[in-house]
């Protein structure tokens, strides 16, 4: 088999274990705690919830940016978060390091209408260090450690799969 008919890279989110693996060809490429929705999983619009079934990576977004660079509205804010920079913000929902942008790729489900992934701006994204893994706790997100998320980053591409399940 030549190297353009490989089977792709998948990424699978088990939200019941909060974790997430990179796998490829029956091998685990990365494996890595994360922290989803506190408010469980769900679809709808404005639930707070993560929503599940099959999803492509429609954006990467930080490539280069320095680890723990913060983020507002997919933008690089130019501060370095930092426990001190948190003191100065309160409860403000950390977006750091990297960003994959998910889409939904089952109409009803989790694309379209009140159930669009992408519309409801569900990523992939880095947590400061002192947010717990393991549990859930994120606004719909898939929260992941710093170094992991890159090293996710560097392995998937756009159209990248992501299965998200229960």
């Amino acid at each position: 088999m030549d190297s353009t008919a490989q089977q792709q890279a998948v990424v699978i989110v088990d939200l019941g274990r909060q974790h997430l693996r990179l796998e490829q060809e029956g091998r685990i490429l990365l494996s890595a705690a994360v922290s989803t929705a506190a408010g469980g999983a769900g679809e709808l619009r404005d639930s707070g919830c993560t929503p599940r079934g099959w999803h492509a990576i429609r954006a990467r977004i930080g490539d280069g940016c320095p680890p723990n660079t913060v983020f507002v509205g997919r933008r690089p804010t130019g501060e370095i978060y930092t426990p001190d920079l948190a003191a100065r913000h309160g409860a403000r929902d950390w977006i750091l390091t990297r960003i994959l942008w998910l889409g939904g790729l089952e109409r009803g489900r989790n694309r379209g209408g009140r159930v669009d992934t992408l519309r409801r701006y569900i990523y992939i994204h880095g947590c400061p260090d002192e947010i717990p893994l393991g549990v859930p706790g994120s606004h719909g997100c898939i929260r992941m450690r710093n170094d992991d998320v890159i090293a996710l980053f560097e392995q998937v591409r756009v159209g990248t799969r992501v299965y998200i399940h229960e």
